[in-house]
């Protein structure tokens, strides 16, 4: 069973209240628990440790859109400005180190090197290459400094999670991340920010 996202970016005017500028379900999202997982925190099947803006709770001064009790309906709150968004570090690790279940593939790009072709979870024949080429039955975070497992064409290697592989600002939130922005050059920084909450 899955949780739907809904929220609201809101804009903060003159007079210091903030209003609803636009809806969530205007951008047609449903479910990417991944993706939420990585940016607010909502537990999905990542286990990451640390959210870009993690549930933060509900904003006291939010708009009349936003519930501001936590229930069966309504929970995990988060809310980050467009200052936040903006200055957010993509690659900082959500974790204390390589993730235990995960491997990023590489593959041959087209200049002949090796690119991040996705982040999958291990497969059972990499784990037994890999108990092969180490000596010993280990998960990926285990694998020695540089440990790689060639097989099949591809290259897999152990892999901290960050949100840009998951949730890339270029991804799935950016007409959000735009919408934001556009907003930002005319109220503030400090003056827009997305609010969520789970249901």
């Amino acid at each position: 069973m899955g949780a739907d996202i809904e929220g609201v970016i809101e804009v903060r005017g003159a007079g210091g209240r903030w209003e609803m500028a636009a809806s969530l379900f205007d951008f047609g999202y449903a479910r990417e628990s991944d993706a939420w997982e990585c940016l607010f925190g909502y537990p999905g099947g990542l286990g990451t440790l640390r959210a870009l803006f993690d549930r933060r709770g509900v904003p006291e001064d939010s708009c009349e859109e936003v519930p501001k009790e936590c229930d069966e309906l309504n929970h995990g709150h988060a809310y980050a400005t467009w200052a936040e968004v903006a200055a957010a570090d993509w690659d900082a690790p959500l974790g204390d180190g390589p993730d235990g279940n995960r491997v990023g593939v590489w593959r041959p790009g087209p200049d002949g090197g090796l690119v991040l072709d996705g982040v999958v979870r291990t497969p059972l024949e990499v784990l037994d290459e890999a108990e092969e080429i180490f000596g010993e039955d280990l998960m990926p975070h285990e694998w020695p400094a540089g440990g790689e497992v060639p097989l099949d064409g591809a290259v897999y290697r152990p892999v901290v999670l960050t949100a840009r592989l998951y949730a890339p600002p270029d991804g799935s939130w950016a007409p959000v991340w735009a919408s934001m922005r556009e907003l930002a050059a005319v109220h503030g920084d400090e003056n827009v920010r997305v609010v969520v909450w789970f249901g």
